[in-house]
This record gives C-alpha cells, sequence and structure tokens, in this order.
C-alpha cells in the first residue's frame, strides 16, 4: 500500500467522523424548536436532506475508496463465439445511423462472420429498410409498437441466436476495439451479465456549450461512467446504461428478456440481471462516442424520462427488499433512486438562507463559533474527499451547478411519479439537431430569476445588519446567500443559451494530410477534422489556391480518405497559419473512411476540470465570451504584416506593409506622390509586378495588386521569400523584447537601496 492511498484512506475516514459528528450537532443543538410552526418545519427539513446526503456520500466513498478494476481476460480468439448487435432506432435520420452502422462494420473480431448486425427499426420506415439493404445488414421491424424500446430489443431477440447481444444507441459510433474490449469477460466461465462501457460523447453538452467551458470542463455525464460506474463494480451494482454493452443471451432469457414494465428498461433489467446471480462489470475506457442533446428541451426531457423511469423502476421491483440482491446492492441502488429527489435537497438548501435573510424565518439555531467548529472542518474534508475521489473529473462547485440548472424542471416530474402519476410514453431524445426556443429558455429561467432576485435581497439585508447590530455572526448566511448566488448565475447563463454555428461537429486531431495543387503538394498534419471539413496550422505562410477544389489525402495507420475541398478561411493564430477547408467533393466509400478516421478515436473534449476552473474565473468567461463580436474576416489567403524595408526599381527603398499574395500594402513617403507601378527585386531573378489599386489605406499606405502572383506562387518563388521575411520579423520583434525587458531592469529602482 503506498503513502497516497493510505493518506485518501485518512481523509475519508476524517471526512466521515466531522460529517457524523455534524449531523448528531445539527440534530440535538440546533433545530429552531419554539421559534414558531415555520422556522420547526423549515430546521427539520434541512437537516433530513442533509442526512440524506450524507448517506448518499457514504455509499459513494464506500465505492471509490477501493476501486476494483477489472482485468481483461487473455482468451484464445477461436473461442470468440457470435454476436448480435442491435441498433436501435425510432426517430432519428438516415444520415445519424450511417455513421454508427459504418463503426459496426469496422469494428475488430477474429471472425468478422461471427458479428451480425441488426438495424432494429421501430417505425417500419421504408428509408431505414433500404439503408440496410445498401449496408449489407440486418434489418428488423415490427408493426406494433408495444413496449417501446424493450419491446423493439425483445423482438429482434426473437430473430436471432447469438449468445452474446451488443445494444447500441442510434447515435452511438463504435471504436474498432469494442467488442475484443468487451467480449473476453464472457470466455473465463465466470457467470457474468453484461460488460459496460462509458457513454462518450463526440459533441460538447449543454453544460460545457452554454457555459462557454467545452476547454474547461469534461461532459457532465463522464463522473459517472468513469468514476461512479466503476466504483459499483465492488458491489457488484454496475448500472446497465443501455448503450455501448454487451450483454449475455442467456442471462436475459431468465429474466424475461429486456423489462418492459418502466420507461427506462435498462435500469431495470441491470438489476433482474444481478439479483439472479450474474457478475456484471463497468470498464472506464471509452469504446463507443455519441451524441449528447443539443438543445435545452432534448435535455429535459431526457432527464425527466431518467427520473420517472428510474422511480418507476424502484416501485416496481421493490429494490429494498428484491430477493438476490446483497445490502450493498439495494444501498446502491436506492442511492442511485434518490439521486433524483436532489431537487427537493437543492431548493431547501437555496430557500433556507433566504427563509432567514427576507423573511426573518430562523432555519438553523447556532452561533458563529459553531459553525467554525462543527460545519466548517466537515464542509472543507467533504470538498476535499469529492476532489481526491473524482479524480478531478467533478468537484462540489460543478455538482451544485448541475443540480441547481435542472432543479426547477425535474421537481414536479419527481414529485408527480413519486404519487403515482406515472408517464406511460416512451419519449425520444431529439436527435436532429439543436432547436432555438427562445421563450422555453425564458420560461425554464424563470425560478432562477426569482430566487436570484431573493438572493440579492438576502445578502443586501445580511450586510444592513451586520453594520447595526456589529456583529459578525451574518457573514456565515452572506457566504451561504453567495454560493447559491453564483450556482443560480450559472443557471442563468445556461438558460441563456448559445448560438449553434456549426453544422458538423469537429474533434482535434493530428492526422497526416497531403494537399495537392496543381503545381505542388504540402504535406502536413490536421488541427482538426469534422464531417464537413478540416483545418491546418502551418508556420509560415504558403500559396494555397483558393477558388478550385483541391485534392486532399487523409492517412492513419488504419484508414485513408481521399476527397476534394476548398480553403474558406484562413486566419494568422499566435505565430500560426490556420486554414480551415470546406468538403467539396467526396465518394461514398472514400466518405465511409473520412467516419472513421474522425469517430474511431476519444473524443478530445476535456476529460479532467481545468486547474484554473476558479468561480470567478467562471462567470468573467460568461460574461466576456456572451458579449464577444463572433464575426470574423472571411479572408481566403493569408495576410501577412511585415514592415518590412525592400528595394523598388521605381523610387528606391519602401515599406511593405503587409501581403497577401493578391495585394501589397506600401508606405512609400511623404515626398513620394503616387506610382502607378513597383517593381520589387526577389530571388533567382523573380520580381513583384505590383500596379497601384488604391490609396490611404491606413495611415499612409498605399495598395497595390500583384499581377504575376500566380507564376510566383507556382514556381515556389514567393513562399521560400516570405518564409525568411516572416523568420526576419519574427526575430527582430523578439530582439525588441529583449531590448526592453534589458532597459527595464537597467532602471534604478529606489526600492532596492532603503
Amino acid at each position: 500500500m503506498n503513502s497516497l492511498s493510505i493518506r485518501n484512506k485518512f481523509l475519508v475516514a476524517a471526512t466521515v467522523l466531522m460529517s457524523f459528528v455534524y449531523i448528531l450537532w445539527r440534530t440535538f443543538y440546533t433545530i429552531p424548536f419554539g421559534l414558531g410552526a415555520a422556522a420547526i418545519i423549515s430546521g427539520l427539513a434541512l437537516l433530513i436532506v442533509e442526512m440524506v446526503g450524507m448517506v448518499e456520500a457514504g455509499v459513494h466513498f464506500y465505492n471509490m475508496i477501493r476501486i476494483e478494476y477489472p482485468k481483461r481476460p487473455e482468451v484464445n480468439e477461436a473461442d470468440y463465439p457470435d454476436v448480435d448487435v442491435f441498433i436501435a432506432t425510432y426517430n432519428e435520420p438516415v444520415s445519424l445511423l450511417y455513421k454508427t452502422i459504418n463503426g459496426c462494420l469496422n469494428m475488430d473480431y477474429p471472425d468478422k462472420s461471427k458479428v451480425h448486425i441488426y438495424l432494429c427499426d421501430d417505425s417500419n420506415r421504408k428509408e431505414m429498410k433500404e439503408l440496410a439493404e445498401r449496408m449489407n445488414i440486418h434489418y428488423v421491424t415490427r408493426t406494433e409498437r408495444k413496449h417501446a424500446k424493450a419491446g423493439n430489443l425483445n423482438h429482434a431477440m426473437k430473430h436471432s441466436t447469438s449468445p452474446l447481444i451488443v445494444t447500441f444507441d442510434a447515435d452511438m459510433i463504435p471504436m474498432h476495439g469494442f467488442l475484443k474490449a468487451c467480449v473476453p469477460y464472457f470466455l473465463t466461465g465466470e457467470k457474468v451479465g453484461f460488460v459496460q462501457t462509458p457513454q462518450s460523447f463526440y459533441n460538447p453538452d449543454q453544460f460545457q456549450y452554454n457555459l462557454y467551458s467545452e476547454n474547461r470542463i469534461p461532459n457532465e455525464q463522464d463522473y459517472f461512467y468513469r468514476d461512479v460506474q466503476v466504483g459499483r463494480n465492488k458491489s457488484n451494482s454496475v448500472i446497465y446504461g443501455g448503450s455501448n454493452t454487451v450483454i449475455s443471451r442467456q442471462a436475459l432469457n431468465e429474466i424475461g428478456g429486456f423489462y418492459t414494465e418502466v420507461i427506462t428498461e435498462d435500469f431495470a433489467t441491470g438489476i433482474l440481471i444481478q439479483s439472479i446471480g450474474y457478475k456484471c462489470y463497468a470498464i472506464s475506457e471509452v469504446h463507443a462516442s455519441g451524441l449528447a442533446p443539443s438543445d435545452l428541451r432534448s435535455l429535459i426531457k431526457q432527464r425527466e424520462r431518467w427520473a420517472r423511469g428510474c422511480i418507476q423502476t424502484g416501485k416496481k421491483l421493490n429494490i429494498a427488499f428484491k430477493k438476490g440482491l446483497s445490502l450493498a446492492q439495494r444501498l446502491n441502488y436506492i442511492s442511485s433512486i434518490s439521486y433524483w429527489y436532489s431537487g427537493i435537497k437543492r431548493l431547501i438548501y437555496i430557500m433556507s438562507p433566504i427563509l432567514f435573510a427576507v423573511f426573518n424565518v430562523i432555519v438553523v439555531k447556532c452561533t458563529l463559533i459553531e459553525v467554525l467548529v462543527f460545519w466548517l472542518p466537515m464542509y472543507v474534508l467533504m470538498n476535499l474527499c469529492l476532489k481526491m475521489l473524482s479524480k478531478n473529473i467533478r468537484n462540489t462547485k460543478w455538482s451544485n451547478v448541475y443540480e441547481t440548472v435542472l432543479f426547477p424542471a425535474l421537481l414536479p416530474v419527481v414529485l408527480l411519479e413519486t404519487f403515482g402519476i406515472s408517464q406511460k410514453k416512451f419519449a425520444v431524445t431529439r436527435k436532429d439537431g439543436a432547436q432555438n426556443d427562445t421563450k422555453y429558455q425564458l420560461m425554464q429561467m424563470l425560478p432562477h430569476a426569482i430566487l436570484a432576485i431573493l438572493s440579492i435581497v438576502g445578502i443586501v439585508n445580511c450586510i444592513k445588519m451586520t453594520f447595526s447590530t456589529g456583529s459578525i455572526s451574518f457573514i456565515v448566511v452572506i457566504f451561504w446567500l453567495l454560493i447559491n448566488f453564483y450556482n443560480i448565475i450559472m443557471s442563468i447563463f445556461f438558460m441563456f443559451g448559445r448560438k449553434m454555428y456549426r453544422n458538423h461537429e469537429r474533434c482535434y486531431a493530428q492526422v497526416d494530410c497531403n494537399i495537392k495543387t496543381e503545381h505542388h503538394s504540402i504535406r502536413c498534419l490536421t488541427h482538426d477534422i469534422s464531417e464537413g471539413g478540416f483545418s491546418i496550422k502551418l508556420d509560415s505562410p504558403q500559396y494555397i489556391p483558393a477558388d478550385t477544389s483541391l485534392t486532399i489525402e487523409l492517412v492513419t495507420e488504419r484508414y485513408r480518405s481521399t476527397f476534394k475541398a476548398k480553403i474558406v478561411h484562413v486566419a494568422e493564430l499566435q505565430g500560426q497559419w490556420k486554414y480551415a477547408f470546406a468538403t467539396t467533393e467526396i465518394e461514398e466509400e472514400q466518405y465511409r473512411q473520412l467516419l472513421q478516421i474522425i469517430y474511431d478515436r476519444e473524443p478530445t473534449l476535456p476529460s479532467r476540470l481545468d486547474k484554473d476552473s476558479s468561480t470567478f474565473e467562471d462567470i468573467r468567461v460568461n460574461l466576456v465570451k456572451r458579449n464577444k463580436d463572433e464575426y470574423a474576416m472571411n479572408r481566403k489567403l493569408p495576410r501577412v504584416h511585415l514592415l518590412r524595408s525592400v528595394e523598388s526599381v521605381e523610387c528606391g527603398m519602401v515599406t511593405l506593409v503587409d501581403f497577401n499574395y493578391q495585394y501589397a500594402q506600401f508606405e512609400l513617403g511623404p515626398t513620394i506622390g503616387a506610382v502607378p507601378q513597383l517593381t520589387i527585386p526577389l530571388n533567382d531573378g523573380f520580381v513583384l509586378d505590383c500596379k497601384f489599386a488604391q490609396s490611404h489605406v491606413g495611415r499612409s499606405g498605399r495598395l497595390y495588386r500583384i499581377s504575376n502572383y500566380e507564376a510566383l506562387a507556382e514556381s515556389g518563388v514567393i513562399d521560400s521569400v516570405l518564409k525568411q521575411w516572416v523568420q526576419e520579423a519574427k526575430w527582430q520583434q523578439q530582439q525588441a523584447e529583449l531590448l526592453q525587458r534589458k532597459k527595464q531592469s537597467d532602471e534604478l529602482d529606489e526600492m532596492a537601496y532603503l
């Protein structure tokens, strides 16, 4: 056992001990008895949700303190069995299913004839049948749609026979190693029910995108799939997530197939498989990625279904007394269901300080000293513990933000389901692009706006009371209000949304790229790629024709795609030149290869929290970026700023201000009039032949059109000269910066002599 694990265990033990002491103090000394019914009810409500939170934290700590990562067995490839791959679809577009099927067709397997892919269409659509035929996979449909997705999968089971079944949602694209990463667990003789891999996403989720944090925070679901799920291996309570999963047909047959009595068939099916003695595993490596909900309405509908389905499952299966489940399994699943009641907890946490500061209702009866002795150590330790156990995927701050964003929408749904007003219809999450709905966003924002106003009033009142009484006791309430206010402000930012500009999601990837022009080729690496195009970064500008389609070749170890593309934008970024290309023409087989180049990789979005993700930085980023002008000039040739003296045939030394192959801007000096032509000698007898175009472009500049730029570009001379000029300009800038620093260091520092 290493010292780090010992320190972590001490941290967990200290957190549990201080939490226990805190709860004892809260229970016996802080309930405001004798101060009115409103105070007693509010005080007891806060205590109850704190107790529930402590139990949930205890279960989580038990799972996470010693994580069991299942070791992949070494098995004989001849033993790999037949596998049925079920791709469930209801109303998703053909373009989405095309990518998923293409990924499935490219999965590695010792004998690929044993992999049977089924498109399970629950809408009996002609276009889906044609897609299956076109891609040479099985097509399964039905005329009645009873039991929604569970019924669809059970119907597919009747038309297939393989001992292992893989379930994929319509948008989940598997990587080539998916099957070989999961199937070996079923070949050891152990009674394995299912193997769950993470549900990862290639597009930013709503929290990342709406909060301008796609480069600062992980996907909100990463914490569950890469951390919580793996921690549940210890208690054999891994949750079946419905997709990216390999399941034993025998296990499904023993429980009567996919469970049909709730709207989250996956959650219930997994519990039933474990209750009859099957071992189920979660692995942390990503082997498939999909499309996260891209608008607010889709996100809320998805979470409403999950909340209702989990509560329905708890009731239907009677989890607390379910035969075959161990105590640890029961506690884990009860905790999974109680999670959806976090909206009640969040509302009470937000309203408690408001009740005191705005409505003069005492919720917790205590002194400042007691808060510092009992609450503060528990609060600090709990935050440190979560940060340590989550490996910086999640912290308390972001958990609170996520809960605050969603609780007004989920709270009514959870209460309705709890009291037996159930949703029977299966609501499929939209996968056909973002839908802007300003009215819906404003309606969802209204509760947060009301809470923000109440919080501000409470903060002002507490500040007034601090000055009027001369007591600093109110500082604790102010701190509580400020923490809640931050969560509310982030929720309001979230609800404002953010305009979607891209038609295709891009991923940052360095892929070998060959750009072929009419006269030469450029070998480089991509900066990012998408279905609609790609970009490259070059250390020095190069001439790439902007008015013609170029032949592009992208190559990886497994895939090669050739297609046509045009330049759509060129910009200088931090001393490099970024060229963006849009695909103009691509054949189907090349497109299928391109899809694999893009999606057969782990998503490049963050997997850990940014170290600079502070509260103030979160707010600053949102304020600055929401007011930033998104417009940028759409240049298709690099504009290079030079301020370089060059000699012209006509009038001697002139200053070349900037240059973009087709045009150049010169400063000729105050004594030189309009010169209709400038001839600038270059290397090997070549010249820049410049014709006057326009006066008064910035300062005293004059714009000239370069009449022979195509010939210079074809020869390669202009690129080599430009590269030399750029390097010299960078060197001169570096020297100027060094000189400036030297001047500053040579200045007299009076304080050094005092």
